[in-house]
């Protein structure tokens, strides 16, 4: 039976073998500290956090999430160990909130292998804290007891570790939170949020897996991965219904809250970086669905089942639940294969344990006995894996052609129907995503329009899945080659006159890879080499974002000068950091950070390596962009559930034209516009 602690009380723990639940509704930091009897830590080494997740005993999260498994084994810490204080705390530096008074109140579980809860505690009572120590366990009398503790501190984790005695209290929180951020930077958006009238016709959806709880789907990350706390792809409200929310917090055409001021662009002015298909209603139902399956038989998939107000919307939020569904069977199976495992060692350990047992056929047999019962419970959770992944499987194969051009691959025959659209579409397709348990599926990873964070196309020298490594020249036309199809992708998505693409090309090196970008004259000025032309590039959209910011803040939109392309702009850089100096690298990081939010955005070729030498100077620019790679890679992490998704880059099939069609199509419809 759970015992239901409030703020002091405390309960005997039934073993030393633990497993702490946290699930906040938003993501939070979790860590925990060694503490003596006094509860005073001797050392940073004494604190497990994300950038050093693992100490002995104890083993945390290496990311933010809005929920967290943390592993405990008592009888592994020191013994001179008397207090293991778990502590929760707001990442820094995001769109997040940034006070538990503005979030609902975590709540932390404390549970045995088997997933049994042995105390839980609701920590309410929370205001201006931004860190929190949730639970102690803590020795007495040779046993462990868990305490509810609940004790917070508005300066943060700085503040926390000082009260705790720790002489390095502000620069192990700094370190924690640069962790954090580090995790951000690669992180994928998580999933609208789920129930269960979102896909009626999924009857044996893989929403119900085996072998252990599976967190909530709620998270609120934003459509690229970096903390926020309103609605994006899984922002709160009813599922299926993220094209009636606002998609962007605190973007340009939002109204006010009461803890938000006013963005400008939504008061009609020429320039409105908002979502067009924003809405403030509820959307209509989800079409009917399909006519029931045959008796024993799983529902047919449909596409566009999901609610939406148009086709488009619902295909998207049926992609989403095809990436939450993916994810809560894939969890459900690893919770069961590690059930499986803990409790075939538990009982080795109980057949090692008896002197008896360990000469002799009873300990073979019980041995024996007991790897075939992980045998068993792996198999049954494969089996509910296989099927789910199975249905999933049937369902993409129903959606991928029915996808419109801004969500469909290169090879889908939509783009042989493409029309330059009149709209811009809610969302993009920058590649695919998958788990080594379920390779036979890709979920398409779609990202919100316009755009809210730079992309970074990683040109390093990186393995790809089959343990190859390409050269560093190999790489870097890998990198651009990437670069211009996603280049590509943008400007076919936007109306005519929308969109304007700008190139970096110090050295010239990227000719033969931005041929079709140059040759198509979709460019606004052939590629800028050299410094003369790469500074030229950089001060006149660093320009622009300045008017542009200063008319908005001012009120004043029509008094941008005359001229001034009011179009999305996107900036590719190539072949960073050659040709590159200080001041450069400065404007690059003030684009990255503030471009966005009046329409310029940034994508750039770079290996981080290379970037050396600039040191700190880079790294808060690494973190604002969404890294990509040109080859398949498994780098991509999962702030919902802790899975780490391989990216495919949408590369064009070899030998298709499909591309330099598109681009034609593109420079036609722009120059009838500007007639």
């Amino acid at each position: 039976m759970t015992a239901e602690l409030t703020r002091g009380q405390n309960h005997p723990l039934p073993g030393a073998r633990l497993e702490i639940r946290v699930s906040a509704g938003t993501p939070v930091v979790a860590g925990a500290t060694l503490g003596d009897e006094d509860g005073t830590i001797h050392g940073v080494e004494q604190v497990a956090h994300p950038g050093a997740p693992t100490l002995p005993g104890l083993e945390v999260s290496r990311q933010a999430a809005a929920d967290h498994r943390l592993a405990v084994d008592l009888d592994a810490v020191p013994d001179a160990v008397h207090r293991v204080s778990v502590l929760l705390a707001l990442p820094t530096g995001g769109r997040g909130p940034a006070r538990f008074g503005a979030v609902a109140a975590p709540f932390v579980a404390v549970t045995g292998l088997d997933g049994d809860e042995v105390a839980s505690y609701t920590i309410t009572g929370l205001e201006a804290e931004s860190a929190v120590v949730a639970l102690e366990l803590y020795r007495r009398q040779g046993a462990w007891k868990v305490r509810a503790v609940g004790q917070g501190y508005a300066g943060g984790l700085a503040e926390l570790f000082a009260d705790q005695q720790l002489a390095q209290a502000h620069q192990l929180a700094g370190s924690i939170h640069e962790a954090v951020a580090s995790g951000l930077a690669r992180s994928v958006p998580a999933p609208p949020a789920a129930a269960p009238a979102h896909r009626p016709d999924q009857g044996t959806a893989p929403r119900t897996g085996t072998g252990g709880s599976v967190p909530p789907a709620s998270s609120p990350y934003d459509p690229q991965g970096a903390p926020g706390s309103g609605p994006g792809p899984q922002g709160p409200g009813a599922p299926g219904q993220h094209g009636a929310q606002q998609p962007y917090p605190g973007g340009p055409g939002e109204p006010a809250t009461a803890d938000r001021p006013a963005a400008p662009g939504g008061d009609g002015s020429p320039i409105d970086y908002s979502h067009p298909r924003r809405q403030t209603a509820a959307p209509p139902p989800p079409p009917p669905a399909a006519p029931p399956a045959e008796p024993g038989r799983p529902a047919r998939p449909v596409a566009g089942d999901a609610t939406g107000w148009s086709m488009e919307e619902r295909l998207y939020n049926q992609v989403w639940g095809m990436f939450e569904d993916l994810a809560r069977t894939t969890a459900a199976y690893r919770s069961a294969v590690d059930f499986a495992d803990s409790r075939m060692e538990k009982e080795l350990d109980q057949v090692l344990s008896d002197p008896r047992n360990r000469i002799g056929g009873q300990g073979d047999a019980a041995r024996e006995a007991a790897r075939a019962r992980h045998g068993e419970l792996v198999s049954q959770a494969r089996e509910v894996l296989d099927r789910d992944v199975t249905q999933l499987l049937a369902e993409a194969e129903v959606v991928e052609p029915a996808l419109p051009a801004a969500f469909a691959r290169w090879d889908n025959p939509v783009w042989h129907a493409y029309r330059v659209p009149m709209e811009i579409p809610m969302a993009l397709r920058l590649g695919d995503l998958h788990l080594p348990e379920a390779d036979r599926i890709r979920i398409p990873m779609l990202i919100r329009l316009p755009l809210e964070r730079g992309l970074w196309i990683d040109s390093g020298r990186s393995a790809s899945l089959d343990g190859s490594f390409a050269d560093s020249h190999e790489t870097r036309r890998l990198g651009l080659e990437t670069a211009v199809a996603h280049a590509a992708r943008l400007l076919a998505v936007y109306p005519p006159g929308e969109f304007t693409v700008h190139v970096i090309d110090p050295a010239g090196s990227g000719a033969q890879a931005l041929a079709p970008l140059v040759h198509s004259g979709v460019l606004a000025a052939p590629p800028a080499q050299g410094a003369a032309g790469a500074t030229q590039v950089l001060s006149r959209l660093t320009e622009r974002v300045d008017l542009v910011q200063m008319a908005l803040r001012g009120g004043a939109p029509d008094a941008l000068p005359p001229g001034l392309d009011t179009s999305h702009q996107l900036l590719i850089v190539n072949d960073f950091p050659h040709g590159f100096d200080d001041r450069a690298v400065n404007q690059l990081r003030y684009l990255a950070d503030e471009g966005p939010a009046v329409g310029v955005h940034l994508m750039m070729v770079a290996d981080r390596e290379e970037s050396s030498g600039f040191g700190p100077l880079l790294d808060p620019l690494w973190r604002s962009l969404l890294r990509l790679t040109p080859v398949a890679e498994d780098h991509l992490a999962d702030p919902w559930v802790g899975h780490a998704w391989t990216y495919e880059p949408p590369l064009v099939p070899p030998g298709s034209q499909v591309l330099q069609q598109v681009l034609a199509q593109v420079a036609a419809a722009r120059r009838s516009w500007d007639r």
